[in-house]
């Protein structure tokens, strides 16, 4: 059979073997659970209890634009929870590697459960999941994001949205005078931090424990989970995190100050009074912020999504408010103050990066004295195009090498972190792609891979999901990915640069094939 062939073979029994230790007991005689603004009823599918659009907070419309969110009101009777509510307001992008499910709309704060349909003895471990998309675009309800396989691995699983664009991220005169005391501009952050909140206060009512959260994310979900793990808002929220795809080194997007101006970087307040001009509004009192609040939802977006973000009238992200974020994540990091949480990070193997190099030389002579050393690392035979060549230098800048980094810091403060490259290419584009793109390793790890390439999908394909989910629910529950007849995942020390790499032939545990070159971009930072 082979090593790959009992690999496979494992691996798709995995999900049975590790829904085993769940302490499973008879299926509840109702769908039906009661959390603080009410009760609510879900919907069974198979092993899998759903209950999707449960609002987590009030409507952020009307005089809630651009405020912190506010608590969720009560409702009366039982809410039906067995469609998603609407993705935040955005300009869906065609590209987009997890499309939306629903229709996007500014009432939009909504999160969904999944959990097993039978009782379990025990308190379940939960992971509350924060989608990528640029900070721009994204949704909880993608098909790609459905929580069911890890239900069925004994976990319960929760999704929510949080405000994008100009919707989320966002300040102006007026809002810093109306808010006094009140955290301004990261409203899709606190956003966040509010659905952690509603988690720790209502998840126990769903069988899981509040005790045992782990959060995670992709791309600007990956990047939301650093900012969360620094932030002194979401402290004690959670209790392990996953990174995917997150930068490492600064924001992902550049760090603007509410109302103070950086080095080619003007105030966010700056950037909202022209993008008050460009829709007519002028002034700083309050009536200019009444008529800010009073442009349609099309108005605010204004074309914005990821394919249209360089514009001077958005600020990029989230924004040094010095109350929800008084620092880039790695500034945080490096003195320790982060949450002491076990982390799991890592990148894909042709991720996500940019470069404006117009030659080889060019793109080499950023690394200064290690030219030379950089070229023999990426181009030894010099028959690389400068197109991929970019591609892979940008990626190692902006994902691989941060990611790394932040691995070797928190593992230098004694804190368990497990390090990954997801290198898998699903079968049918491999002749197309040179390595796994940015967000590719989306299906994989919530086992959803049916529904991102169909009739496509192998049998390889399906065990790459099953092993991938496994790694992500283990760690879930022990802080240890490790599944039962996978390879061992061992622990990250920056001395021994050991990691995970999920290959076109399963996982193996290595030191890192990139070495030589993350080194070489290390030393230019």
């Amino acid at each position: 059979m082979g090593n790959f062939g009992k690999w496979l073979a494992v691996s798709a029994l995995m999900g049975g073997l590790l829904i085993g230790g769940a302490a499973a007991q008879a299926a509840p005689a109702a769908v039906r659970v009661k959390v603080a603004q009410g009760t609510a009823q879900g919907v069974v599918q198979g092993d899998v209890l759903s209950f999707k659009g449960l609002p987590f907070a009030a409507s952020p419309t009307g005089a809630l634009r651009w405020r912190a969110p506010r608590s969720a009101p009560a409702w009366k009777g039982v809410r039906q929870a067995s469609t998603y509510g609407a993705d935040c307001m955005q300009k869906p992008f065609p590209g987009d590697a997890a499309p939306l499910g629903v229709t996007p709309a500014e009432d939009c704060l909504y999160l969904n459960v999944w959990r097993p349909a039978q009782a379990s003895s025990a308190k379940l471990p939960v992971m509350v999941w924060i989608y990528g998309g640029g900070f721009v675009n994204g949704g909880a309800s993608p098909a790609v994001y459905d929580g069911s396989q890890f239900a069925k691995q004994g976990v319960v699983l929760v999704s929510f949205n949080y405000r994008l664009g100009r919707f989320g991220f966002f300040a102006h005169p007026a809002l810093t005078r109306e808010a006094g005391a009140e955290p301004i501009g990261n409203y899709g952050t606190m956003d966040q931090i509010a659905a952690l909140k509603w988690v720790k206060a209502n998840i126990a009512g769903f069988g899981g424990d509040p005790n045992n959260v782990t959060v995670f994310g992709e791309s600007a979900g990956g990047g939301s989970v650093l900012t969360l793990m620094t932030s002194p808002a979401a402290r004690g929220l959670f209790h392990k995190a996953i990174v995917q795809s997150g930068g490492g080194r600064g924001g992902l997007m550049p760090m603007r100050k509410i109302s103070e101006d950086q080095p080619g970087l003007p105030s966010a307040e700056s950037v909202g009074v022209a993008f008050a001009q460009s829709v007519g509004v002028e002034g700083a009192d309050a009536a200019a912020l009444a008529a800010l609040r009073a442009l349609p939802a099309e108005a605010v977006v204004a074309g914005l999504n990821m394919a249209a973000m360089r514009t001077t009238t958005y600020v990029g992200g989230p924004l040094l408010d010095g109350k929800i974020i008084v620092a880039a994540p790695d500034a945080v990091i490096r003195t320790g103050g982060q949450a002491k949480v076990p982390l799991m990070i890592g990148a894909t193997s042709a991720d996500l990066g940019f470069s404006t190099a117009a030659s080889k030389d060019a793109l080499f002579q950023g690394f200064g004295a290690n030219a030379e050393r950089a070229r023999a690392a990426y181009d030894p035979g010099g028959e690389v195009s400068l197109g991929a060549l970019k591609t892979k230098v940008g990626a190692d800048q902006t994902m691989v090498e941060p990611a790394r980094y932040v691995a070797g810091l928190v593992s230098s403060q004694g804190l368990p972190v497990y390090a990954y490259r997801f290198s898998y290419v699903a079968e049918s584009l491999r002749k197309a792609l040179p390595g796994a793109p940015h967000a590719t390793e989306l299906p994989f790890v919530f086992d959803t891979a049916e529904a991102r390439y169909g009739a496509k999908l192998t049998a390889a394909d399906k065990a790459a999901a099953q092993a991938a989910n496994a790694y992500w629910a283990a760690f879930a529950k022990s802080a240890e990915p490790r599944a039962p007849g996978a390879p061992d995942w061992p622990r990250y020390d920056a001395k021994t640069d050991l990691i995970l790499d999920f290959t076109n032939d399963g996982p193996k545990a290595t030191p890192d094939p990139w070495k030589d070159r993350l080194d070489l971009v290390a030393a230019t930072r």
